[in-house]
């Protein structure tokens, strides 16, 4: 459920920023770097959901530009052609800072909810999970005013937004009768649990919120970039190779290269496995991978051959399945 709430920023959405025709701001022959810079973001939040442009992905563009100190950018008058350069050239390094360091979104529309609340059992199942776990000293009562602790509780996984962010819950509970201490017992409880999350929902589809988080994605970006290093690449394989050429007999390549890459991943943009998911991910990349007769004495490129297939394979999966990581536990 939490895909249908995250969406990675990854430089992609700007593909379609319009930069054309250039800059027309009044008839002045001269703007200023603020005036560039507020033009820009609002290309880029146009195509990033609205979103205004992070600061820190703002400042890590700048820099890229070799623009030290922003406050005097700001004031600088640019003529025309060198604006409308400024603008294309910081654009460019949004992108570029978004693809080596994406920006995780939850986009708060209400597809989510409606996901629960169309499917009977995936409903009943949730809003008796919420209920026990709510319900902490198992009287098999909870008041009313809970159900603003439920919404909490559930949060980004079920597309509820943070309370702070969405001021018109507070109006919502009231209208169905979601405050006070008056006990309800599960059933009770689901019953007024429905009506509000359709409310929400409808809320949310009207008027989107979208967040940033703070979550690290690994969709494959940094893999492909060290796939693309022939000398990083070289001299992990050779680190391998020697691996293998001093395996036990009853090791196979595939064991060999595994046990290398859980030691070393991350390094090499692999995922952390201490998401017991990411296990799964090695399972399931090296069944895909189909050759098996790399032995002891094969040569280097048929041994490279073998490891970059193998790469390549985690680079594709992150890449339709992108890792989150919380950075915030």
């Amino acid at each position: 459920m939490m895909d249908e709430v995250l969406t990675v920023l990854d430089g992609t959405q700007l593909s379609a920023v319009d930069l054309s025709p250039p800059l027309c701001d009044g008839n002045g022959s001269t703007l200023t770097g603020a005036r560039v810079l507020e033009l820009a973001e609002s290309k880029i939040s146009s195509s990033i959901f609205g979103l205004a442009l992070p600061e820190t992905v703002k400042s890590s563009a700048l820099k890229r530009l070799g623009i030290a100190d922003e406050a005097s950018f700001r004031g600088a008058e640019l003529d025309r052609e060198k604006a409308d350069s400024t603008l294309r050239n910081f654009v460019a390094a949004v992108v570029d800072v978004l693809k080596d360091d994406p920006v995780v979104v939850a986009i708060f529309n209400g597809k989510a909810i409606r996901i629960f609340l169309e499917d009977e059992d995936d409903f009943a199942m949730l809003a008796e999970n919420v209920f026990t776990e709510l319900d902490t000293e198992d009287r098999g009562k909870i008041s009313r005013n809970e159900i603003k602790n439920a919404l909490s509780q559930m949060g980004v996984a079920m597309g509820i937004p943070p309370l702070s962010e969405f001021p018109q819950l507070t109006e919502i509970l009231k209208k169905n009768g979601a405050e006070g201490e008056e006990g309800l017992g599960q059933a009770q409880f689901a019953n007024l649990l429905q009506p509000v999350l359709q409310e929400v929902a409808d809320a949310l589809a009207a008027n989107p919120i979208v967040v940033v988080q703070n979550i690290k994605a690994n969709n494959g970006t940094k893999l492909r970039k060290f796939l693309a290093d022939g000398k990083q690449l070289n001299d992990a394989v050779e680190k391998v190779m020697q691996e293998n050429q001093g395996r036990k007999d009853e090791q196979t390549s595939k064991d060999t290269i595994r046990s290398f890459l859980e030691k070393n991943g991350e390094e090499l943009g692999l995922p952390s496995l201490q998401n017991d998911e990411i296990h799964l991910l090695y399972d399931a990349v090296l069944a895909d991978t189909e050759n098996e007769k790399i032995t002891k004495e094969c040569s280097k490129d048929e041994f490279m051959a073998f490891v970059k297939e193998i790469l390549e394979k985690f680079a594709e999966h992150l890449e339709a399945n992108p890792v989150f990581t919380d950075l915030s536990n």
